[in-house]
């Protein structure tokens, strides 16, 4: 069932107001270039256990370096697993990351961060099935009120401007309110920039209520709502007003009306009349704001429900009420990953039946229900109270509110992916006894693998939904420290047998190069049999790629391109993990590559120069029509696979035209022939990812090393990302298209 609004018809012309920017892209792939983000100011936190890593060709990518020594002052925990706890994960959610041991220190590294507010604190676990303990820098502040283990991190930049401090802003004042002289609740008021206490023109007010278990301070401590309110005022884009946050915690509106109301009216120069208020709250917070309406429509000229519900019955006549007396009733949620997200479908369903005119927002598919999600929402209620609309529809991009259910546990494969890409991940009541279920995926930014916690259902099995982007991922669960393979997920990885993986569509870089293309524009995947150098020349196997219109009898021979796995993978992986099939299906369908044959061996435990040049290519050669010629090769890997393609160019010189070297290392060695190197290689060009990825200081050697023997190469720009195949996949689907091309080379 999809609910739509009951809009008003638009009452006011609305004067210009700023849309929310697009978040700062990460890394990505276009037209063959890899562009790397622009730089952005400093990160705010008042953490010194985080910072971001300096010398890092890449911008907002972190490092938290916590003592091992505080741990256990902090928890009373000597070892054990200790991990980052923040909204890290897919669309801002709450996510593990574990930290590894630095010496005296325990580090994890994460990012780029876009930009924006993140909030996390420290765990550390006695063991991996027990519970963890959380702690916080006890030599930072405590910035959560309701939360005390929680710091923040503000990552400023582009698209988060409308949540950076602004000089001269507006001011908070702690407000005590109640019946009778105890005045035993508190709430926390904003006053915009020059307001004016005498001034003749009373302030329209915004009362704001927090939802279940969260501080009416928290609307300051994480929701910004500070610099929100600063940078639309003084921007023009909403009407300078008072915002107070009152404590949502008493039940029914009366607590509202009849007590928070009057004290705030006494105390500061706003409003008393309901055309000068509205009402908008969080969860419960809603509820109450919702409910405050209906029992009394002339109190306040607008609502906003976030995240929310109201499961009250509401008249025909108390609908007409409400329509008379409200210029504004609107709707916000996250996407289905929000709790509230069906509360919010049934209060669109309730609203519509009664006759209430209202206006949605929509879903939001970037993110579930977070204080990321709450925060758009205020930005734009905020903007529209008080002030003239013209535009009452959903912010861009937003989704309509259809009804959604997941399917009965255990009748679909795993994971499940619905239409917006929300991804969801189940495992069986079998392990209904377990104590910590995570999902550990390549799921974090720039590919990192944050650990996700899964939720116990009522039938003990457990489920976890993410929205997450266009990519290709691979991932396990980890059942209280033990790896487990999705036994529903069909697919295998042959190194790594307890992963998993899928794919999500999406407008991404690997959204789209990892989708399938329709059948009949794929090309074919085959395995190729040789005689190895290994184990007195035991039999091996290739995946062999050969494009859809691959013909074995074509007078003109095609192009070969030799791609190499890394350490501790085998020949399997570019298919099992890379997805290699389909980005090459992408970029022939696209017209991006020339026809040509890839060919992916095995290099584990051989001399590899003497394994390709003598057993891998001969058998290439003899089983495909694929050219012999120099300039119609290629060879590149990633990796250990780097390494073998180095060691190949320094010892067989002009037998491949072109070489890709990922993750790479190594340096020529002193009796190279760089002459013959330069002049037997169309193009050499080597990628990595940043600071995350263990081998970015040893690229970095090779690459001074080839300047200074004079050996003619490309530094790609630098990858975003640890070693990990996101990076690899990029540095891929950026290689092929200059292969076998005229004008290649450094």
């Amino acid at each position: 069932m999809t609910i739509e609004s009951q809009a008003r018809p638009p009452r006011r012309v609305r004067r210009g107001r700023q849309a929310l920017a697009a978040a700062a892209a990460s890394a990505v792939v276009a037209g063959g270039l890899l562009v790397a983000p622009s730089a952005a100011a400093q990160a705010v936190s008042s953490d010194p256990w985080v910072g971001e890593v300096p010398n890092n060709p890449i911008s907002d990518v972190y490092r938290f370096t916590v003592p091992r020594a505080a741990v256990t002052e902090a928890t009373g925990i000597a070892d054990g697993p200790v991990a980052v706890q923040g909204n890290f994960g897919p669309g801002k959610a709450w996510t593990d990351l574990n930290m590894g041991a630095s010496g005296a220190n325990l580090t994890a590294t994460l990012g780029p961060l876009e930009p924006g507010l993140y909030y996390y604190q420290y765990a550390a676990r006695p063991a991996a099935d027990q519970d963890a303990v959380a702690f916080r820098n006890p030599g930072a502040p405590q910035e959560v009120t309701s939360k005390p283990t929680y710091s923040t991190l503000f990552v400023p930049g582009p698209g988060a401007e409308w949540l950076d401090d602004v000089a001269d802003g507006g001011r908070l004042t702690t407000l005590e309110y109640g019946k009778g002289p105890k005045r035993d609740k508190e709430a926390l008021v904003w006053t915009p920039s020059g307001y004016d206490a005498d001034r003749a023109e009373q302030y329209p007010v915004l009362y704001l209520l927090q939802g279940e278990g969260q501080s009416y301070r928290e609307w300051v401590e994480l929701g910004r709502l500070g610099q929100i309110m600063d940078n639309l005022t003084l921007d023009g884009d909403a009407e300078p007003m008072v915002v107070v946050m009152g404590d949502a915690s008493v039940p029914g509106p009366a607590g509202v009306t009849k007590e928070l109301l009057p004290a705030v009216e006494r105390a500061f120069n706003v409003s008393d009349k309901g055309s000068g208020r509205a009402i908008a709250g969080i969860g419960r917070g809603a509820e109450l704001a919702v409910d405050a309406v209906v029992a009394k429509p002339r109190e306040f000229a607008g609502v906003g429900s976030f995240s929310g519900g109201y499961d009250k019955p509401i008249s025909r006549g108390k609908a007409k009420q409400i329509n008379d007396a409200t210029d504004i009733v609107r709707l916000y949620a996250g996407n289905v990953t929000d709790a509230a997200y069906d509360d919010t479908v049934a209060l669109a369903e309730r609203l519509t039946t009664a006759g209430v005119e209202f206006q949605s927002d929509g879903s939001d598919p970037e993110t579930g229900g977070t204080w990321d999600t709450w925060q758009k929402n205020l930005h734009d209620f905020a903007g529209r109270v008080f002030q003239d609309v013209d535009d009452e529809g959903p912010s861009e991009g937003h989704l309509p509110f259809v009804e959604h259910r997941l399917p009965p546990a255990g009748t679909t494969p795993t994971p499940w992916i619905d239409e917006n890409g929300v991804v969801t991940f189940e495992l069986g009541p079998e392990y209904a006894d377990a104590n910590n279920v995570t999902v550990w995926g390549n799921f974090g930014p720039a590919g990192s693998w944050p650990r996700t916690h899964m939720v116990k259902q009522a039938d003990g099995s457990w489920r976890l939904s993410l929205a997450v982007e266009g990519g290709s991922y691979y991932y396990k669960f980890v059942v209280d420290g033990v790896d487990r393979k999705d036994a529903n997920n069909p697919t295998t990885v042959f190194s790594e047998p307890t992963w998993s993986t899928f794919t999500v569509e999406g407008d991404t870089l690997r959204g789209q190069y990892t989708a399938q293309v329709p059948a009949d524009a794929r090309g074919e995947v085959s395995v190729m049999s040789y005689q190895s150098t290994a184990g007195g020349g035991t039999q091996r196997s290739a995946y062999v790629w050969t494009p859809p219109d691959y013909d074995p009898d074509r007078a003109e021979e095609y192009p070969v391109f030799y791609l190499q796995h890394g350490g501790g993978q085998t020949w399997t992986d570019w298919v099992e993990v890379g997805y290699v099939q389909r980005i090459l299906d992408n970029h022939y369908l696209r017209g991006n590559i020339v026809p040509m044959v890839v060919v992916m061996a095995n290099g584990n435990g051989v001399d590899f120069p003497t394994e390709i040049t003598t057993r891998i290519v001969p058998a290439a050669e003899e089983q495909f029509n694929i050219s012999s010629e120099s300039d119609q090769r290629a060879l590149a890997g990633l990796s250990m696979g780097s390494g073998h393609t180095l060691s190949t160019l320094w010892a067989h010189p002009g037998e491949f035209g072109y070489i890709g070297a990922m993750s790479a290392f190594g340096a020529p060695p002193a009796n190279a022939d760089v002459e013959a190197i330069n002049e037997g290689t169309k193009l050499l060009r080597v990628y990595s990812g940043d600071v995350q990825d263990f081998t970015y200081g040893a690229t970095l050697q090779l690459i001074a090393a080839m300047e200074s023997r004079g050996v003619n190469h490309e530094f790609a720009p630098i990858v975003p990302g640890p070693h990990s195949w996101d990076v690899w996949q990029k540095s891929l689907i950026d290689f092929l298209p200059r292969l076998f091309t005229e004008g290649s080379g450094a």
